[in-house]
């Protein structure tokens, strides 16, 4: 799992190096680390729905890796941004950030990943208690939305919102299940004498 993860940036650091990204490199390798974090985060999130369907729990170990690859891909995104098209220049970068609704959003959902990133070691786990660690890492949600938003923003100045439907898709299949599944569990838990 581990080499599947790695094999888009494997891909996107060769096609750099080869200079085999087409026109405009530094818009390939942008959007596809931003692609690979927003399918990262649809695939974390998917973990559980499916380890349920299938009765596979040994899928459950894979939700930490893909949500550490999701932020891997997410801190490349703006770090190619930072660089590519910004020169690593903090002003011209916040100046960015506050004009630009779509970047703002971005920028949103890649700090609230930092503390899920930060808290994904055993060690975490432990010193939050795993009731406060549950409830920090439901932000994960906010994060999917922020970074959809992010994609449909920047998508939408060019009018191309094909790609945009398949996530929200996904996205309104992963969270409407979630909140049928807590609707579930929390009916259970009432009808309990």
């Amino acid at each position: 799992m581990f080499a599947l993860c790695l094999l888009p940036f494997a891909r996107l650091f060769h096609g750099a190096w080869a200079e085999t990204l087409g026109p405009n490199p530094a818009e390939a390798l942008i959007r596809g680390t931003g692609d690979w974090a927003l399918r990262g985060l649809c695939l974390a999130l998917a973990v559980t729905p499916l380890r349920q369907w299938t009765g596979l729990v040994a899928l459950a170990r894979w939700r930490r890796m893909l949500g550490l690859f999701a932020f891997f891909y997410a801190l490349l995104h703006f770090l190619a941004y930072a660089w590519l098209d910004k020169g690593l220049d903090p002003a011209d970068i916040l100046r960015d950030i506050a004009k630009r609704p779509f970047i703002l959003v971005g920028s949103l959902a890649l700090l609230l990943m930092l503390p899920l990133a930060a808290t994904s070691v055993d060690r975490a786990i432990r010193a939050l208690g795993a009731r406060r660690w549950k409830q920090l890492h439901r932000a994960v949600y906010a994060v999917a939305l922020l970074g959809l938003l992010h994609f449909f923003w920047m998508r939408s100045a060019k009018n191309n919102l094909g790609e945009v439907a398949v996530y929200a898709a996904i996205l309104a299949l992963l969270l409407g299940w979630r909140l049928l599944d807590a609707w579930r569990r929390h009916r259970a838990a009432c009808s309990k004498p």
